[in-house]
Parts: C-alpha cells; structure tokens; sequence
C-alpha cells in the first residue's frame, strides 16, 4: 500500500516537477524518503530553506513550469517565507510544503509548533492543510493548479505523520493545465482604445514586463503613432532591444528621457506594466492594457482600462490606428535621450584602466561583452539592480532575473541555482552584491555538493551602497553602511570553488573570461569602488529632502553603457512614416 507521501510524490511527478528544494527534517522524513524511491524527481538540499525557496522562484521563471520547495516544521518552513514572497510577487508558479508537528499535538504549544496555514496566507494564492489521508491527491492537485492558473505560490501544510500513513484513494492520471490561454479584450474597449490613440496628437508607449510576447506588436504600434517607448526595469529584456524608438526606463533605476516623455505625451499608453512609482508617472490622460483586472488604474487614475493581452489587444487595434505623420515628439526625445546618456557616460569612461578601486560600471560592461547571447543573469537587490539596469543589453535570448517586486537582499546567488537547474544547458550568472552574498553565504556550500555550474561575479565594495546613497541623498552622514573589507573568493576556495579576486581594471576582462570559461562553478571577486554614484545636477534640495525621491536619485549620473550607441544609432535612423 502507497504513503501519503509517495501519492504526493507521484503527483507532483505527473505535474512535470523534476526537484524539490529544501531541507531534511523529521516531519520531512516520509516525503525526502519517496523521492529517494521514485525515479524522475530529486531532492536538492540546500543550506537555508529561504534559498530554496528563491532556487524554486528562479527556476519557475527560467522554465514557466511549476517548481517546488519544502520546509520541516516550525523554523524549518518559517524560512521558506522570504523566497515564496519574492516567488508570490513575481507571479512565478511555486508549491511550498510547509510539514507540520504530529497532528495530534497541533494546538497544544508542542515543540516547534507554528501554524504555517496563517503565517503564508498573504503570500500565496491558496494556503491550506492536509490533516487526513482521504484529503488526497485532490487537495495537492488544486494546490498545483491554483500555482500555475494564477501564477504565484501554493502552500501545502501536512504533519509528517499523516504523510507517512496509508492512501485511501488511488492517485490516478490528472492532466494538468500548463498553457493559459490568452485574454481577448472587449470589441468595445478596442475601439475606444483606436479612438483615444487616434485623437492624441502625442503618444508615449511604455512597457513592462507584459510585453513578452508582443515585441513586434507593440514596434508596429509605435511605427504608426510615431511614439517614443520606454520601459519598467521588468519591461527591459522584452521591448529594448531592436527598437529605434527607445528612449530608456522610467523608475528609481531610471535613465535617459523615458520620464520627460511620459510628462509631454498627450497620450502614455500602459502595457503591460503594474508599474508601482506613481510619483514618475503623469496622473492623467493615461491607458493602461492589462491581462489582470486588478492591476487596471490601481497606480494611476485612467482614461481608459483596457482587460486583455497586449499582443491581442494590440493585433487588434493596429488596424484601427491611422498613420501619423507628424513626428517632432518623436524627434524630440530620442534628441533628448541621446543627450542624456552623453552627459553622464563620460564621467565613468574616462580613465577606467587606470582607476583603483574599480568602476563597477566598466566590469558590468565588460561582462555584457562577454556573457553569452542567451545567458540567465541573476541580479541582487540594490546597486547590482542599477549595473544590470545600465549595462547588461537584452537581445530576446538574454534573461535577467531578480527580486523586482519583494526587493529582498541575498536573492542572486539562490536564484542563480534555481535557474541554473531548471537550464542545465545555459551559462547563468550570478551578480552578487557583497552585502547580498554574505547573507546566504552558506549556498556556496548548496553550489559545491550539486556542482551546480553557476559563475557568481561578486560586486564588493565592502557596504550597503543603496543604503548607504539613501542616507547621504537624505542628509544623514552614511552610519553602520561600510564594513571591513572581505576576500570571497578566499572563501570559496576554502569550500572548493574555483575563485579568483581582482584588484586591477587591466585584470577585469581576462579574469571574467576565465570566470564565464571554466566549466563548473566559479566565483570572480572584484573590488569596486564604492563611491562610484553622484547625483544628477537636477535634483532640487527640495526633492533631495523627500525619501519619494530619494532612491530616484537612481537616475543617477551613472554610465549607460552600450544605451548611448544605440541611442546614436537611433538618431541616424529615425523612423519615417
């Protein structure tokens, strides 16, 4: 007779998990002992169960299938609740097993009791418990469903002791939807849309992460309005590449003319986005396209709601759109963007060499340069966001991974894992910030018993940059932000992991090939510059007061890399209708 373990194993299995991420523990033991017994599907353990969580979170994002991760009891699940908000806020379709104590001691105060069907409830679309045999596999199986229908995370409670009894009902066959189809907007809203489009003499188009599927849809739709596009940082890798008509990224990362065009349009289209800066948007004559409802108008008011998929809804619209023909808009701001990324790029180009400590602007550019075409970049929350924003160029192939929405350090190098098991194929990079990394160094131990492939470039500055450029952009002096300075890569080689460190610009380039070149995990430690930001000149002593602003002094006078020549680029080329 089958456990219920080895029925949740068997159905996970069905619904094409190939791994899940935790750690052992004793109310773990029947579900970690079916995997050991079942072909297909293996436990990865990790050193934190919060990293497994982020591993399952990046792996669902580098696949589009369901990922899972487990916690024993009491602290042992508590951890998980980092990565399942980053996973949750990401729409990535996460399972989580939260075991629970024996079923029989739960209310009583028992050792290690806490109760994980409250504690994950407002990061998960479904958060319930199997406390019986007969509640199975239905329970897991609507559990699985609710992760990939919604896209977001499912938490599953059980007590070790009732997965260690016997089923009750057989397992059977369940063919799981993993394609969601695709939203068609209402003939009305399409026409209102063509309409609003067609009466606005200046369109401005800015995208998020939304417009995955819809590149050409979205580049036709600015060929015939003549509209400069702009981008969210998660819009980025999906609608900056092959695109004339760029004019940067909006947001406390931003740069380039991507805010002035939002402000001059006399139409911003939203696609895609759920965008959350409201204070960087116009708070008028907006529309916004959206494949959630609940998304619709909740950062700005609108003038239009538009429920549907971008590229249906702009399939369409195309053909109601009528051609514009006068493009002075257009000329303006992509004029004013390639001015913008001229005025900043010469401060972080000019004796880059020589200059110790290092640019961390010239290893990110450097290591766009090398990394592959169709590299998995995983990228830690803070000043690492600002180097991968700037730096790192899409293509289509590229993707760029990170904790977009939950904003939680020590992110990089799990996901890095995650990603990397889910695309054993693929060259995945970790841009780890010193800070980040520290805080779930213990993964480099994860990265060494899996060999898991993964090269971890380390941004060490020795501080809290963002912090810290928070505090002084605010009038605070810079306090407990800095720290002495670390040798990671002495670190790695004590736990077995090829590493290098790097002192000297001359030394980036052939130490990041060797990184990206040797098979295995490599970890490159490169001493940066931590005062390597400054405000731009714009900024009044007003806003600089306002913490509303005071991580949009990210629209720092920082390099732009690669953004400028296309920005040349653009001019030579300006679209004609």
């Amino acid at each position: 007779m089958a456990t219920v373990a080895d029925q949740f194993i068997e159905v996970l299995r069905q619904a094409g998990v190939r791994r899940v991420y935790g750690v052992v523990g004793d109310s773990l033991n029947p579900i970690v002992d079916a995997i050991r017994r079942t072909d297909g599907i293996d436990w990865v353990h990790v050193r934190n169960e919060e990293a497994g969580a982020f591993a399952a979170a990046a792996e669902a994002q580098a696949t589009g299938r369901l990922a899972v991760c487990a916690g024993s009891c009491g602290p042992g699940n508590t951890h998980l609740i980092q990565g399942l908000y980053d996973a949750h806020r990401s729409g990535a379709p996460v399972l989580a097993l939260a075991s629970q104590i024996p079923s029989a001691q739960i209310g009583s105060g028992y050792f290690q009791e806490t109760h994980p069907e409250r504690l994950f409830a407002e990061c998960s679309h479904f958060c319930e418990a199997i406390s019986t045999p007969e509640q199975m596999p239905r329970i897991l199986r609507t559990a699985i469903q609710q992760a990939i229908g919604l896209g977001g995370v499912a938490v599953l409670t059980m007590p070790g002791d009732v997965a260690g009894k016997d089923t009750t009902a057989p397992t059977g066959e369940h063919d799981f939807l993993v394609r969601k189809g695709v939203v068609r907007p209402p003939a009305d809203q399409v026409e209102q849309l063509a309409g609003a489009l067609n009466r606005a003499r200046k369109v401005m188009l800015f995208c998020g992460g939304g417009v995955r599927d819809a590149h050409s849809e979205v580049m036709q739709l600015a060929h015939k309005l003549l509209s400069p596009i702009g981008h969210a940082l998660r819009g980025k890798e999906w609608i900056q590449y092959d695109n004339s008509f760029d004019v940067g990224m909006s947001g406390l990362l931003g740069y380039g003319a991507c805010y002035e065009a939002t402000q001059e349009a006399d139409l911003v289209v939203l696609l895609g986005t759920d965008f959350p800066y409201d204070q960087f948007l116009p708070g008028k004559n907006t529309v916004q396209v959206d494949d959630d409802p609940a998304k619709l108008g909740r950062r700005t008011p609108l003038d239009l709601a538009v429920h549907g998929d971008v590229g249906e809804t702009l399939r369409l619209v195309l053909d109601k759109v009528q051609q514009k023909h006068d493009q002075s808009y257009l000329d303006d701001m992509l004029h004013r963007h390639a001015r913008a990324l001229e005025n900043v790029v010469s401060a972080y180009t000019r004796d880059i060499e020589k200059h110790t400590p290092i640019h961390p602007e010239y290893v990110a550019d450097v290591l766009d340069d090398v990394a592959a075409d169709d590299a998995i970049f995983t990228v830690d929350t803070g000043m690492c966001n600002v180097w991968v924003a700037r730096y790192i160029t899409p293509n289509g192939r590229r993707r760029v991974l990170g904790s977009f929405v939950h904003g939680s350090m020590a992110n990089a190098l799990p996901h890095a894992i995650g990603a990397q098991f889910g695309a054993p194929g693929r060259q995945v990079i970790s841009v780890s910030g010193d800070g980040g990394l520290s805080m779930l160094l213990g993964e480099l131990l994860t990265v060494k018993l899996h060999r898991v492939p993964v090269k971890i470039i380390v941004f060490n500055n020795a501080s809290l940059g963002m912090v810290r450029l928070e505090m002084m952009v605010d009038g605070f002096p810079a306090y407990e932000t800095d720290h002495e300075a670390v040798d990671y890569a002495a670190i790695a080689a004590c736990m077995g992991i090829e590493s290098s460190r790097v002192e000297r610009p001359s030394d980036v380039r052939a130490a990041i090939r060797t990184a990206l070149g040797t098979p295995g995990p490599y970890l490159l430690d490169v001493a940066t510059d931590p005062n390597a930001l400054s405000l731009p000149p714009r900024i009044t002593a007003q806003q600089v007061k306002g913490f509303a602003l005071s991580a949009g002094k990210t629209v720092l006078t920082g390099g732009v890399g690669k953004m400028l020549d296309l920005a040349r680029s653009n001019l030579r080329n300006i679209p004609r209708p």
